[in-house]
């Protein structure tokens, strides 16, 4: 297992449409293992592959509150079934855009079809926390960021800050 670097805003990657996965083996099954180790590491609570530079659709989640209880989630091609009519509202961060966290509204519950980590289809009803996570990261495996529920000058805005931030970061050596 290996802890991946991240990809962010503006990397152009992050507008693509991830493919779906036709197996889950060996090398799928690393991959998800990093994605898990990386999110962990980063201290994320979702991670799409696609933050990662792998235009694959899977998504690793983790919710809990407890660091010792860790109940780890993976979802591999996940398509979302249903969303409830009733709204709620998150403040959402994102991974691939540092420092920048934004108010948006989701339905409060989704049911999604998915893959698990052993090839087995499944269905899952997701509410709160847990539904808001999942929505966000197929978001990524579509190319939609969360800056993209904002207006274009907020968004332009931040995207200007970040790119200004990875331009003073870089050391010409």
């Amino acid at each position: 297992m290996s802890v991946k670097d991240l990809i962010t805003v503006p990397d152009d990657i992050l507008r693509k449409k991830s493919e779906p996965l036709n197996k889950v083996d060996v090398n799928e099954k690393k991959l998800i293992k990093d994605l898990f180790e990386t999110m962990y590491h980063h201290n994320g609570i979702g991670l799409a592959a696609v933050q990662v530079g792998i235009l694959k659709r899977v998504v690793v989640l983790d919710v809990s509150k407890n660091e010792n209880e860790k109940k780890p989630l993976c979802f591999i091609n996940p398509q979302i079934k249903t969303l409830s009519e009733k709204m709620s509202t998150y403040e959402e961060g994102c991974l691939s855009i540092p420092n920048t966290f934004i108010e948006i509204e989701r339905p409060e519950i989704c049911t999604v079809s998915y893959i698990d980590e052993n090839g087995y289809k499944k269905e899952m009803k997701c509410a709160g926390l847990l539904s808001t996570c999942l929505q966000h990261e197929i978001n990524h495996l579509d190319g939609k960021l969360i800056i993209d529920y904002l207006s274009k000058i907020k968004k332009d805005l931040i995207i200007k800050k970040l790119s200004k931030q990875k331009t003073s970061n870089r050391v010409v050596v």
